[in-house]
């Protein structure tokens, strides 16, 4: 991902990894249970002294979701919930990871009909299919607007690309990402919310 500020990196001291968060969420086993993806943005995980996949992954069984799967080690789950906004989940994991690893957390989740959405709709398809790893969808949690995409775009300097589609930015570095100044914190700004970005490999993977 571009630059340092893809990955910030939060150390965590003094905290129980597999310390019980106060706020639990009993999944209804009665109820119709939905795919979700979940992206947690601006962590290091799994590396030493950090988050890791596995306890991201025990968290959200004793949050009591059902079938929690983690893909790689760069924050990204699967999980069963029945009949809960993707919101209000998103507000729940945030939580819990706050209470459970002391360091504060933003998580953009979808359903899987809406990643599938996600990954219809996106612009670079040909681009996507020739050099997956340098086409990144960015969720974000708020809309993207059009005045916020005119504005980022003005801000590029180099050949990337960029559209949007309803609460994700897409992106095109045909020069690479690790030394793009087209950076999260770039596109933050100029967007005026949070996003996350995967490349398309990811996205691909995490729709399987």
């Amino acid at each position: 991902m571009p630059g340092r500020c893809w990955n910030r990196r939060p150390h965590i001291h003094g905290v129980e990894a597999g310390s019980r968060p106060r706020h639990h969420m009993f999944a209804d086993r009665g109820a119709h249970h939905m795919r979700h993806i979940a992206l947690l943005r601006a962590i290091n995980v799994g590396g030493n002294s950090t988050i890791k996949m596995a306890e991201l992954r025990a968290l959200g069984e004793r949050l009591g979701f059902t079938g929690v799967t983690t893909l790689l080690q760069s924050g990204n789950l699967t999980f069963e919930a029945a009949g809960t906004e993707p919101q209000a989940l998103e507000q729940r994991w945030e939580q819990a990871v706050v209470e459970t690893f002391g360091v504060p957390a933003a998580f953009m989740i979808r359903t899987l009909p809406e990643w599938r959405a996600l990954i219809a709709a996106n612009p670079f398809r040909d681009e996507a299919e020739a050099d997956p790893a340098h086409v990144l969808a960015l969720p974000s949690k708020g809309e993207v607007t059009g005045s916020a995409v005119v504005s980022l775009r003005a801000a590029i300097q180099g050949r990337e690309r960029i559209a949007a589609g309803g609460r994700c930015l897409y992106a095109h570095y045909p020069d690479g990402i690790g030394r793009s100044k087209l950076t999260t914190k770039l596109i933050e700004r100029h967007l005026g919310t949070l996003v996350t970005g995967r490349n398309w490999n990811t996205v691909l993977k995490l729709a399987a």
